[in-house]
């Protein structure tokens, strides 16, 4: 019973292999390390295996959905704001389920044994519900990460058991996590290639279902737009099916940081690198991964940093609760998203995602010597997303100012 229902949320257990460096795959060609899971040098006992699955299900068991949170935008009286706060998992962020996902697939497809090493390449979030799920099963974790990375999160890594193995450049880290998995025998996660299958996008209480379900009584049920990031693409992957998957009208906007190639190769599908770097950690990628689907895109806002950081300000303080970079930057595409619904006199809902709290960012975003260092003044752009939350609009000349892609173009 327990066997067949985790089978059933990590669908394709045969597709398994990923695209060998240069093989096409989403219509594209993928640049990347190779890393064929080799057979395990060990017969992954049974008993050992069934337990494992039935530890992770009894953890989400535990785990209460995360609560869909209606922000009111006095002034707009056609159209509701919702958050659904992915901060409320046990680890502290939307990659909790991600975690749980890339988990049960590597069981499942004959990865994970009971002395597996797991190692993970991460800007962070990833790395520490994965450190959770790797102690709740008594296996050694390594999580490769940039020195960029916040002190909390590596902090955190630590409490779970992880060990944090920091490189010098972000680029790094996928063949050096795939280095330390083959000298130790162990397994590599690889989220960024593994992220866009290894949840049931069908349904079973993913994240898309989850939404519709939480909308169910409310007056704009198929919300008119979902909002999100980008990271590995696996929450873009897993909503855009289940809208498909469920004939919704809803589309689906990308809220990407200005650095980051998602939206670059949105516009023009040529490009698929990038060199720049965004402070926003767990979003947007300099080079596009494999699991990001872009056909499943239907629009997308490029946000500056110091607009994703000072929205994630004005945001905390309407809700109560601290917010990372990453929900600022979903939370300026959808002030674009709203102004242009008010203008075609659209109505309906939009939903977007709290991804994680900011108290992972004390050390950073929040340190205001820290943004000196980086020239980074995040006043405006918090004052102009206050305004937006007192009120349902941006000022005129900073919607002028952000950059977005036309739906329909």
């Amino acid at each position: 019973m327990v066997a067949s229902r985790l089978l059933h949320e990590n669908p394709r257990v045969e597709d398994a292999d990923p695209p060998r460096r240069g093989a096409p795959h989403n219509g594209r060609v993928v640049e990347r390390v190779s890393r064929e899971p080799s057979p395990a040098p060990f017969a992954i006992d049974a008993n050992w295996l069934k337990s494992a699955l039935a530890r992770i299900e009894a953890e989400a068991a535990r785990s209460a959905d995360t609560h869909l949170l209606h922000v009111p935008l006095p002034g707009l009286r056609d159209i509701d704001l919702y958050v659904k706060d992915e901060s409320a998992h046990p680890t502290g962020s939307l990659k909790h389920r991600l975690a749980r996902s890339l988990f049960l697939y590597g069981l499942c497809n004959g990865w994970i044994g009971p002395h597996t090493t797991i190692v993970e390449a991460s800007s962070g979030s990833t790395a520490v519900s994965e450190a959770y799920f790797a102690r709740m099963l008594g296996l050694p974790f390594v999580a490769v990460m940039p020195a960029s990375t916040a002190a909390e999160k590596i902090a955190e890594i630590a409490r779970y058991g992880g060990r944090s193995h920091i490189v010098a450049r972000a680029s790094d880290i996928y063949a050096e996590a795939a280095r330390i998995a083959v000298e130790s025998g162990g397994h590599y996660m690889d989220q960024f290639t593994y992220a866009e299958r290894a949840t049931d996008w069908r349904g079973n209480n993913n994240i898309a279902q989850s939404i519709f379900d939480q909308l169910a009584l409310e007056r704009y049920p198929i919300p008119a737009w979902i909002v999100v990031g980008a990271g590995t693409g696996g929450t873009s992957a897993t909503i855009g099916r289940y809208l498909r998957y469920r004939s919704h009208a809803t589309r689906l906007c990308l809220a990407d940081p200005e650095a980051s190639v998602f939206h670059r190769h949105l516009a023009d599908p040529s490009t698929t690198a990038t060199s720049a770097v965004s402070l926003v950690e767990g979003i947007g990628r300099g080079r596009l991964e494999p699991s990001f689907l872009p056909r499943l895109i239907d629009d997308w806002v490029a946000v500056a940093d110091a607009n994703s950081l000072g929205a994630a300000r004005a945001l905390s303080e309407t809700l109560g609760r601290s917010c990372g970079a990453s929900t600022g930057t979903n939370l300026w595409a959808v002030a674009v998203l709203i102004a242009r619904m008010v203008a075609r006199g659209e109505t309906g809902s939009v939903v977007t995602l709290l991804c994680d709290s900011g108290e992972r960012y004390r050390s950073t975003h929040l340190d205001e010597a820290w943004l000196r260092e980086r020239g980074i003044d995040v006043s405006d752009s918090q004052a102009a997303m206050t305004v937006f939350l007192q009120t349902g609009s941006l000022p005129p000349c900073v919607l002028e100012k952000t950059r977005s892609w036309v739906v329909g173009r």
